[in-house]
């Protein structure tokens, strides 16, 4: 049995965190172990299920303290192991994880790129643009395999010569596409649960609301509340949490909308809420990898309103897409989602949107399939 060592913040509901769950779900789990490293004791949303599974989560703090996390991981890999591969996606801090697991003598060392890393480094100071070269400096030196969730990704954080070091690869990251097809849960019982009319239109939006403001809520808001000027009737669903809910929420309450708004919290049906209860998805996220949301959006048949900076590598349904610039104003984001409701009917139906989702690399078979044989050749040559 191959055993592979998963490198991640906390097995919370997130893109990269989601994206393993369909791998660990998929995957022949008498051939291959995936087990876990969290940086947090508290329960992630995914753990129960992790264990039910099979898989194992190792809690190892002290990230801020690199030599004590040192020590904490090298114990990891001696008291568990031995591992085939350590997996990391921790961004920048992959490259810590990686020289940690090279000095451990682990022959496969995986830097995984989920995110876009300029915005990052434009917000940051000083310190965290020398920290970030550091990183990069082993990651190079100690990965013998990269992945990146898109050719941008790659590009933002090796450069625009990414492709001519043979270590670095793209693999998109796939869904599980069951959950669109079911068809046990109508859409008038969908919104009879939320507390919506089978007649009211809502704009929807699935993401984590953290302190760095990555999914853009607070303009998400401002945009709503041009869409409310503009359409007193329509509704507004936000599917997440984290820390800065709170602010978001006062944010709606000053704006005297809060009967116009849902927080639905962190849910296990994101599918049927996107088939059901979404007429349309607004994402304006400030930067991105490639978000597995708007691959799910597409295979709900959504039509979907996003920021410009997103890679055209997401476009499964492109009659789907509309790109807006950040630099836009929220009147002029409300207008371009009120003109893509005005003109659903002549957008592609849900059953083909999903077909072209299924057929494409954002299928999780064909995900798991290219990431296996990742770890396959990996393993073969070193």
């Amino acid at each position: 049995m191959m055993k592979i060592l998963h490198i991640v913040g906390k097995m919370q509901v997130g893109g990269v965190e989601t994206w393993l769950m369909h791998v660990l779900r998929h995957i022949d789990r008498r051939k291959y172990q995936m087990d876990f490293v969290v940086h947090a004791t508290e329960p992630g949303f995914y753990d129960e299920e992790i264990r039910n599974l099979g898989s194992r989560l190792y809690p190892c703090l002290d990230y801020r303290h690199p030599f004590v996390y040192k020590k904490k991981l090298m114990q990891i890999f001696k008291e568990y192991g031995p591992f085939d591969i350590v997996h990391s996606h921790v961004f920048f801090y992959s490259g810590w994880v990686l020289r940690t697991a090279h000095q451990a003598n682990i022959v496969g060392r995986i830097a995984h790129i989920h995110n876009d890393s300029p915005f990052l480094l434009k917000s940051r100071g000083f310190r965290y643009r020398l920290y970030s070269k550091l990183m990069r400096y082993f990651i190079r030196r100690h990965a013998n395999l990269g992945i990146g969730v898109s050719q941008f990704a790659l590009e933002s954080f090796f450069g625009p010569n990414w492709s001519l070091d043979k270590r670095w690869n793209v693999l998109y990251c796939g869904i599980d596409l069951s959950p669109f097809y079911k068809k046990d849960k109508d859409r008038a019982n969908i919104r009879h649960a939320l507390g919506l009319d089978s007649c009211d239109i809502v704009v929807g939006h699935v993401g984590r609301f953290s302190y760095n403001d990555q999914k853009n809520h607070k303009f998400w808001i401002q945009i709503a509340r041009e869409i409310h000027k503009r359409n007193p009737r329509i509704k507004f669903l936000l599917i997440g949490d984290g820390p800065l809910r709170k602010d978001i929420e006062e944010q709606v309450y000053r704006y005297k909308m809060k009967d116009k708004f849902i927080f639905a919290g962190i849910r296990s049906d994101v599918p049927d809420l996107m088939k059901g209860a979404m007429d349309v998805f607004l994402f304006p996220s400030k930067y991105e990898g490639l978000p597995l949301t708007i691959i799910e959006a597409q295979a709900a048949g959504l039509p979907i309103v996003m920021s410009d900076i997103i890679t055209r590598e997401v476009d499964v349904v492109p009659e789907l897409i509309k790109r807006v610039s950040l630099n836009a104003s929220p009147g002029y984001w409300a207008e371009v989602v009120l003109d893509l409701l005005d003109n659903r009917k002549s957008m592609p139906s849900p059953d083909e949107a999903l077909c072209r989702v299924e057929k494409s690399s954002f299928n999780i078979n064909k995900s798991v399939e290219g990431l296996l044989d990742f770890y396959d050749n990996l393993l073969k040559q070193a």
